[in-house]
């Protein structure tokens, strides 16, 4: 019986191999956050290694998400990430939503929510890994974009509609 099951289970790994999750390779960056803000090199930096994958419409997949069903929770993952912010088309939308992606920025670095620990557990991606150096440059790069915003755009705009 035992065996029986084994085999199913061997099976079933087997055939959900071929369902696959389409990837986030676009890299389409008509949107992209440095059309519109400076992004200097080291927070560029800073980007590309601890939040693209989940946040940009170009993550690096590691070898591991081959393997189904590690590359659906992968997808799932990055889906989700994208939903919250997505860096490759935050300028596409309205800028009280841009400012208050900043303002989310600010929050989740400083209370080291981001990157997730389930981006860095196992020393997966250690490199993602922020020290405080690179958190503070986040912080102070985010509010700066911040500081342009609301130099540039009426008060008004930049408060996020109430839900009603």
């Amino acid at each position: 019986m035992l065996k029986k099951i084994g085999l199913l289970l061997l099976i079933a790994l087997g055939v959900i191999q071929f369902f696959r999750p389409e990837k986030n390779e676009s890299n389409d960056l008509t949107y992209d956050i440095t059309t519109k803000y400076e992004v200097p090199k080291e927070v560029e930096e800073i980007l590309r290694v601890s939040c693209n994958d989940c946040h940009s419409n170009k993550t690096e997949y590691p070898w591991y998400a081959e393997i189904q069903p590690v590359g659906w929770w992968l997808n799932d993952h990055v889906e989700d990430g994208k939903r919250h912010l997505n860096f490759s088309e935050l300028t596409k939308r309205p800028i009280a939503i841009q400012n208050h992606k900043f303002e989310e920025t600010v929050e989740m670095v400083e209370e080291k929510e981001m990157p997730l620990e389930s981006y860095t557990y196992f020393g997966l991606h250690p490199e993602a890994n922020l020290s405080e150096a690179q958190r503070q440059v986040l912080i102070r790069w985010a509010k700066d974009q911040m500081t342009f915003l609301a130099n540039n755009y009426p008060a008004d705009s930049l408060v996020m509609p109430r839900r009603r």
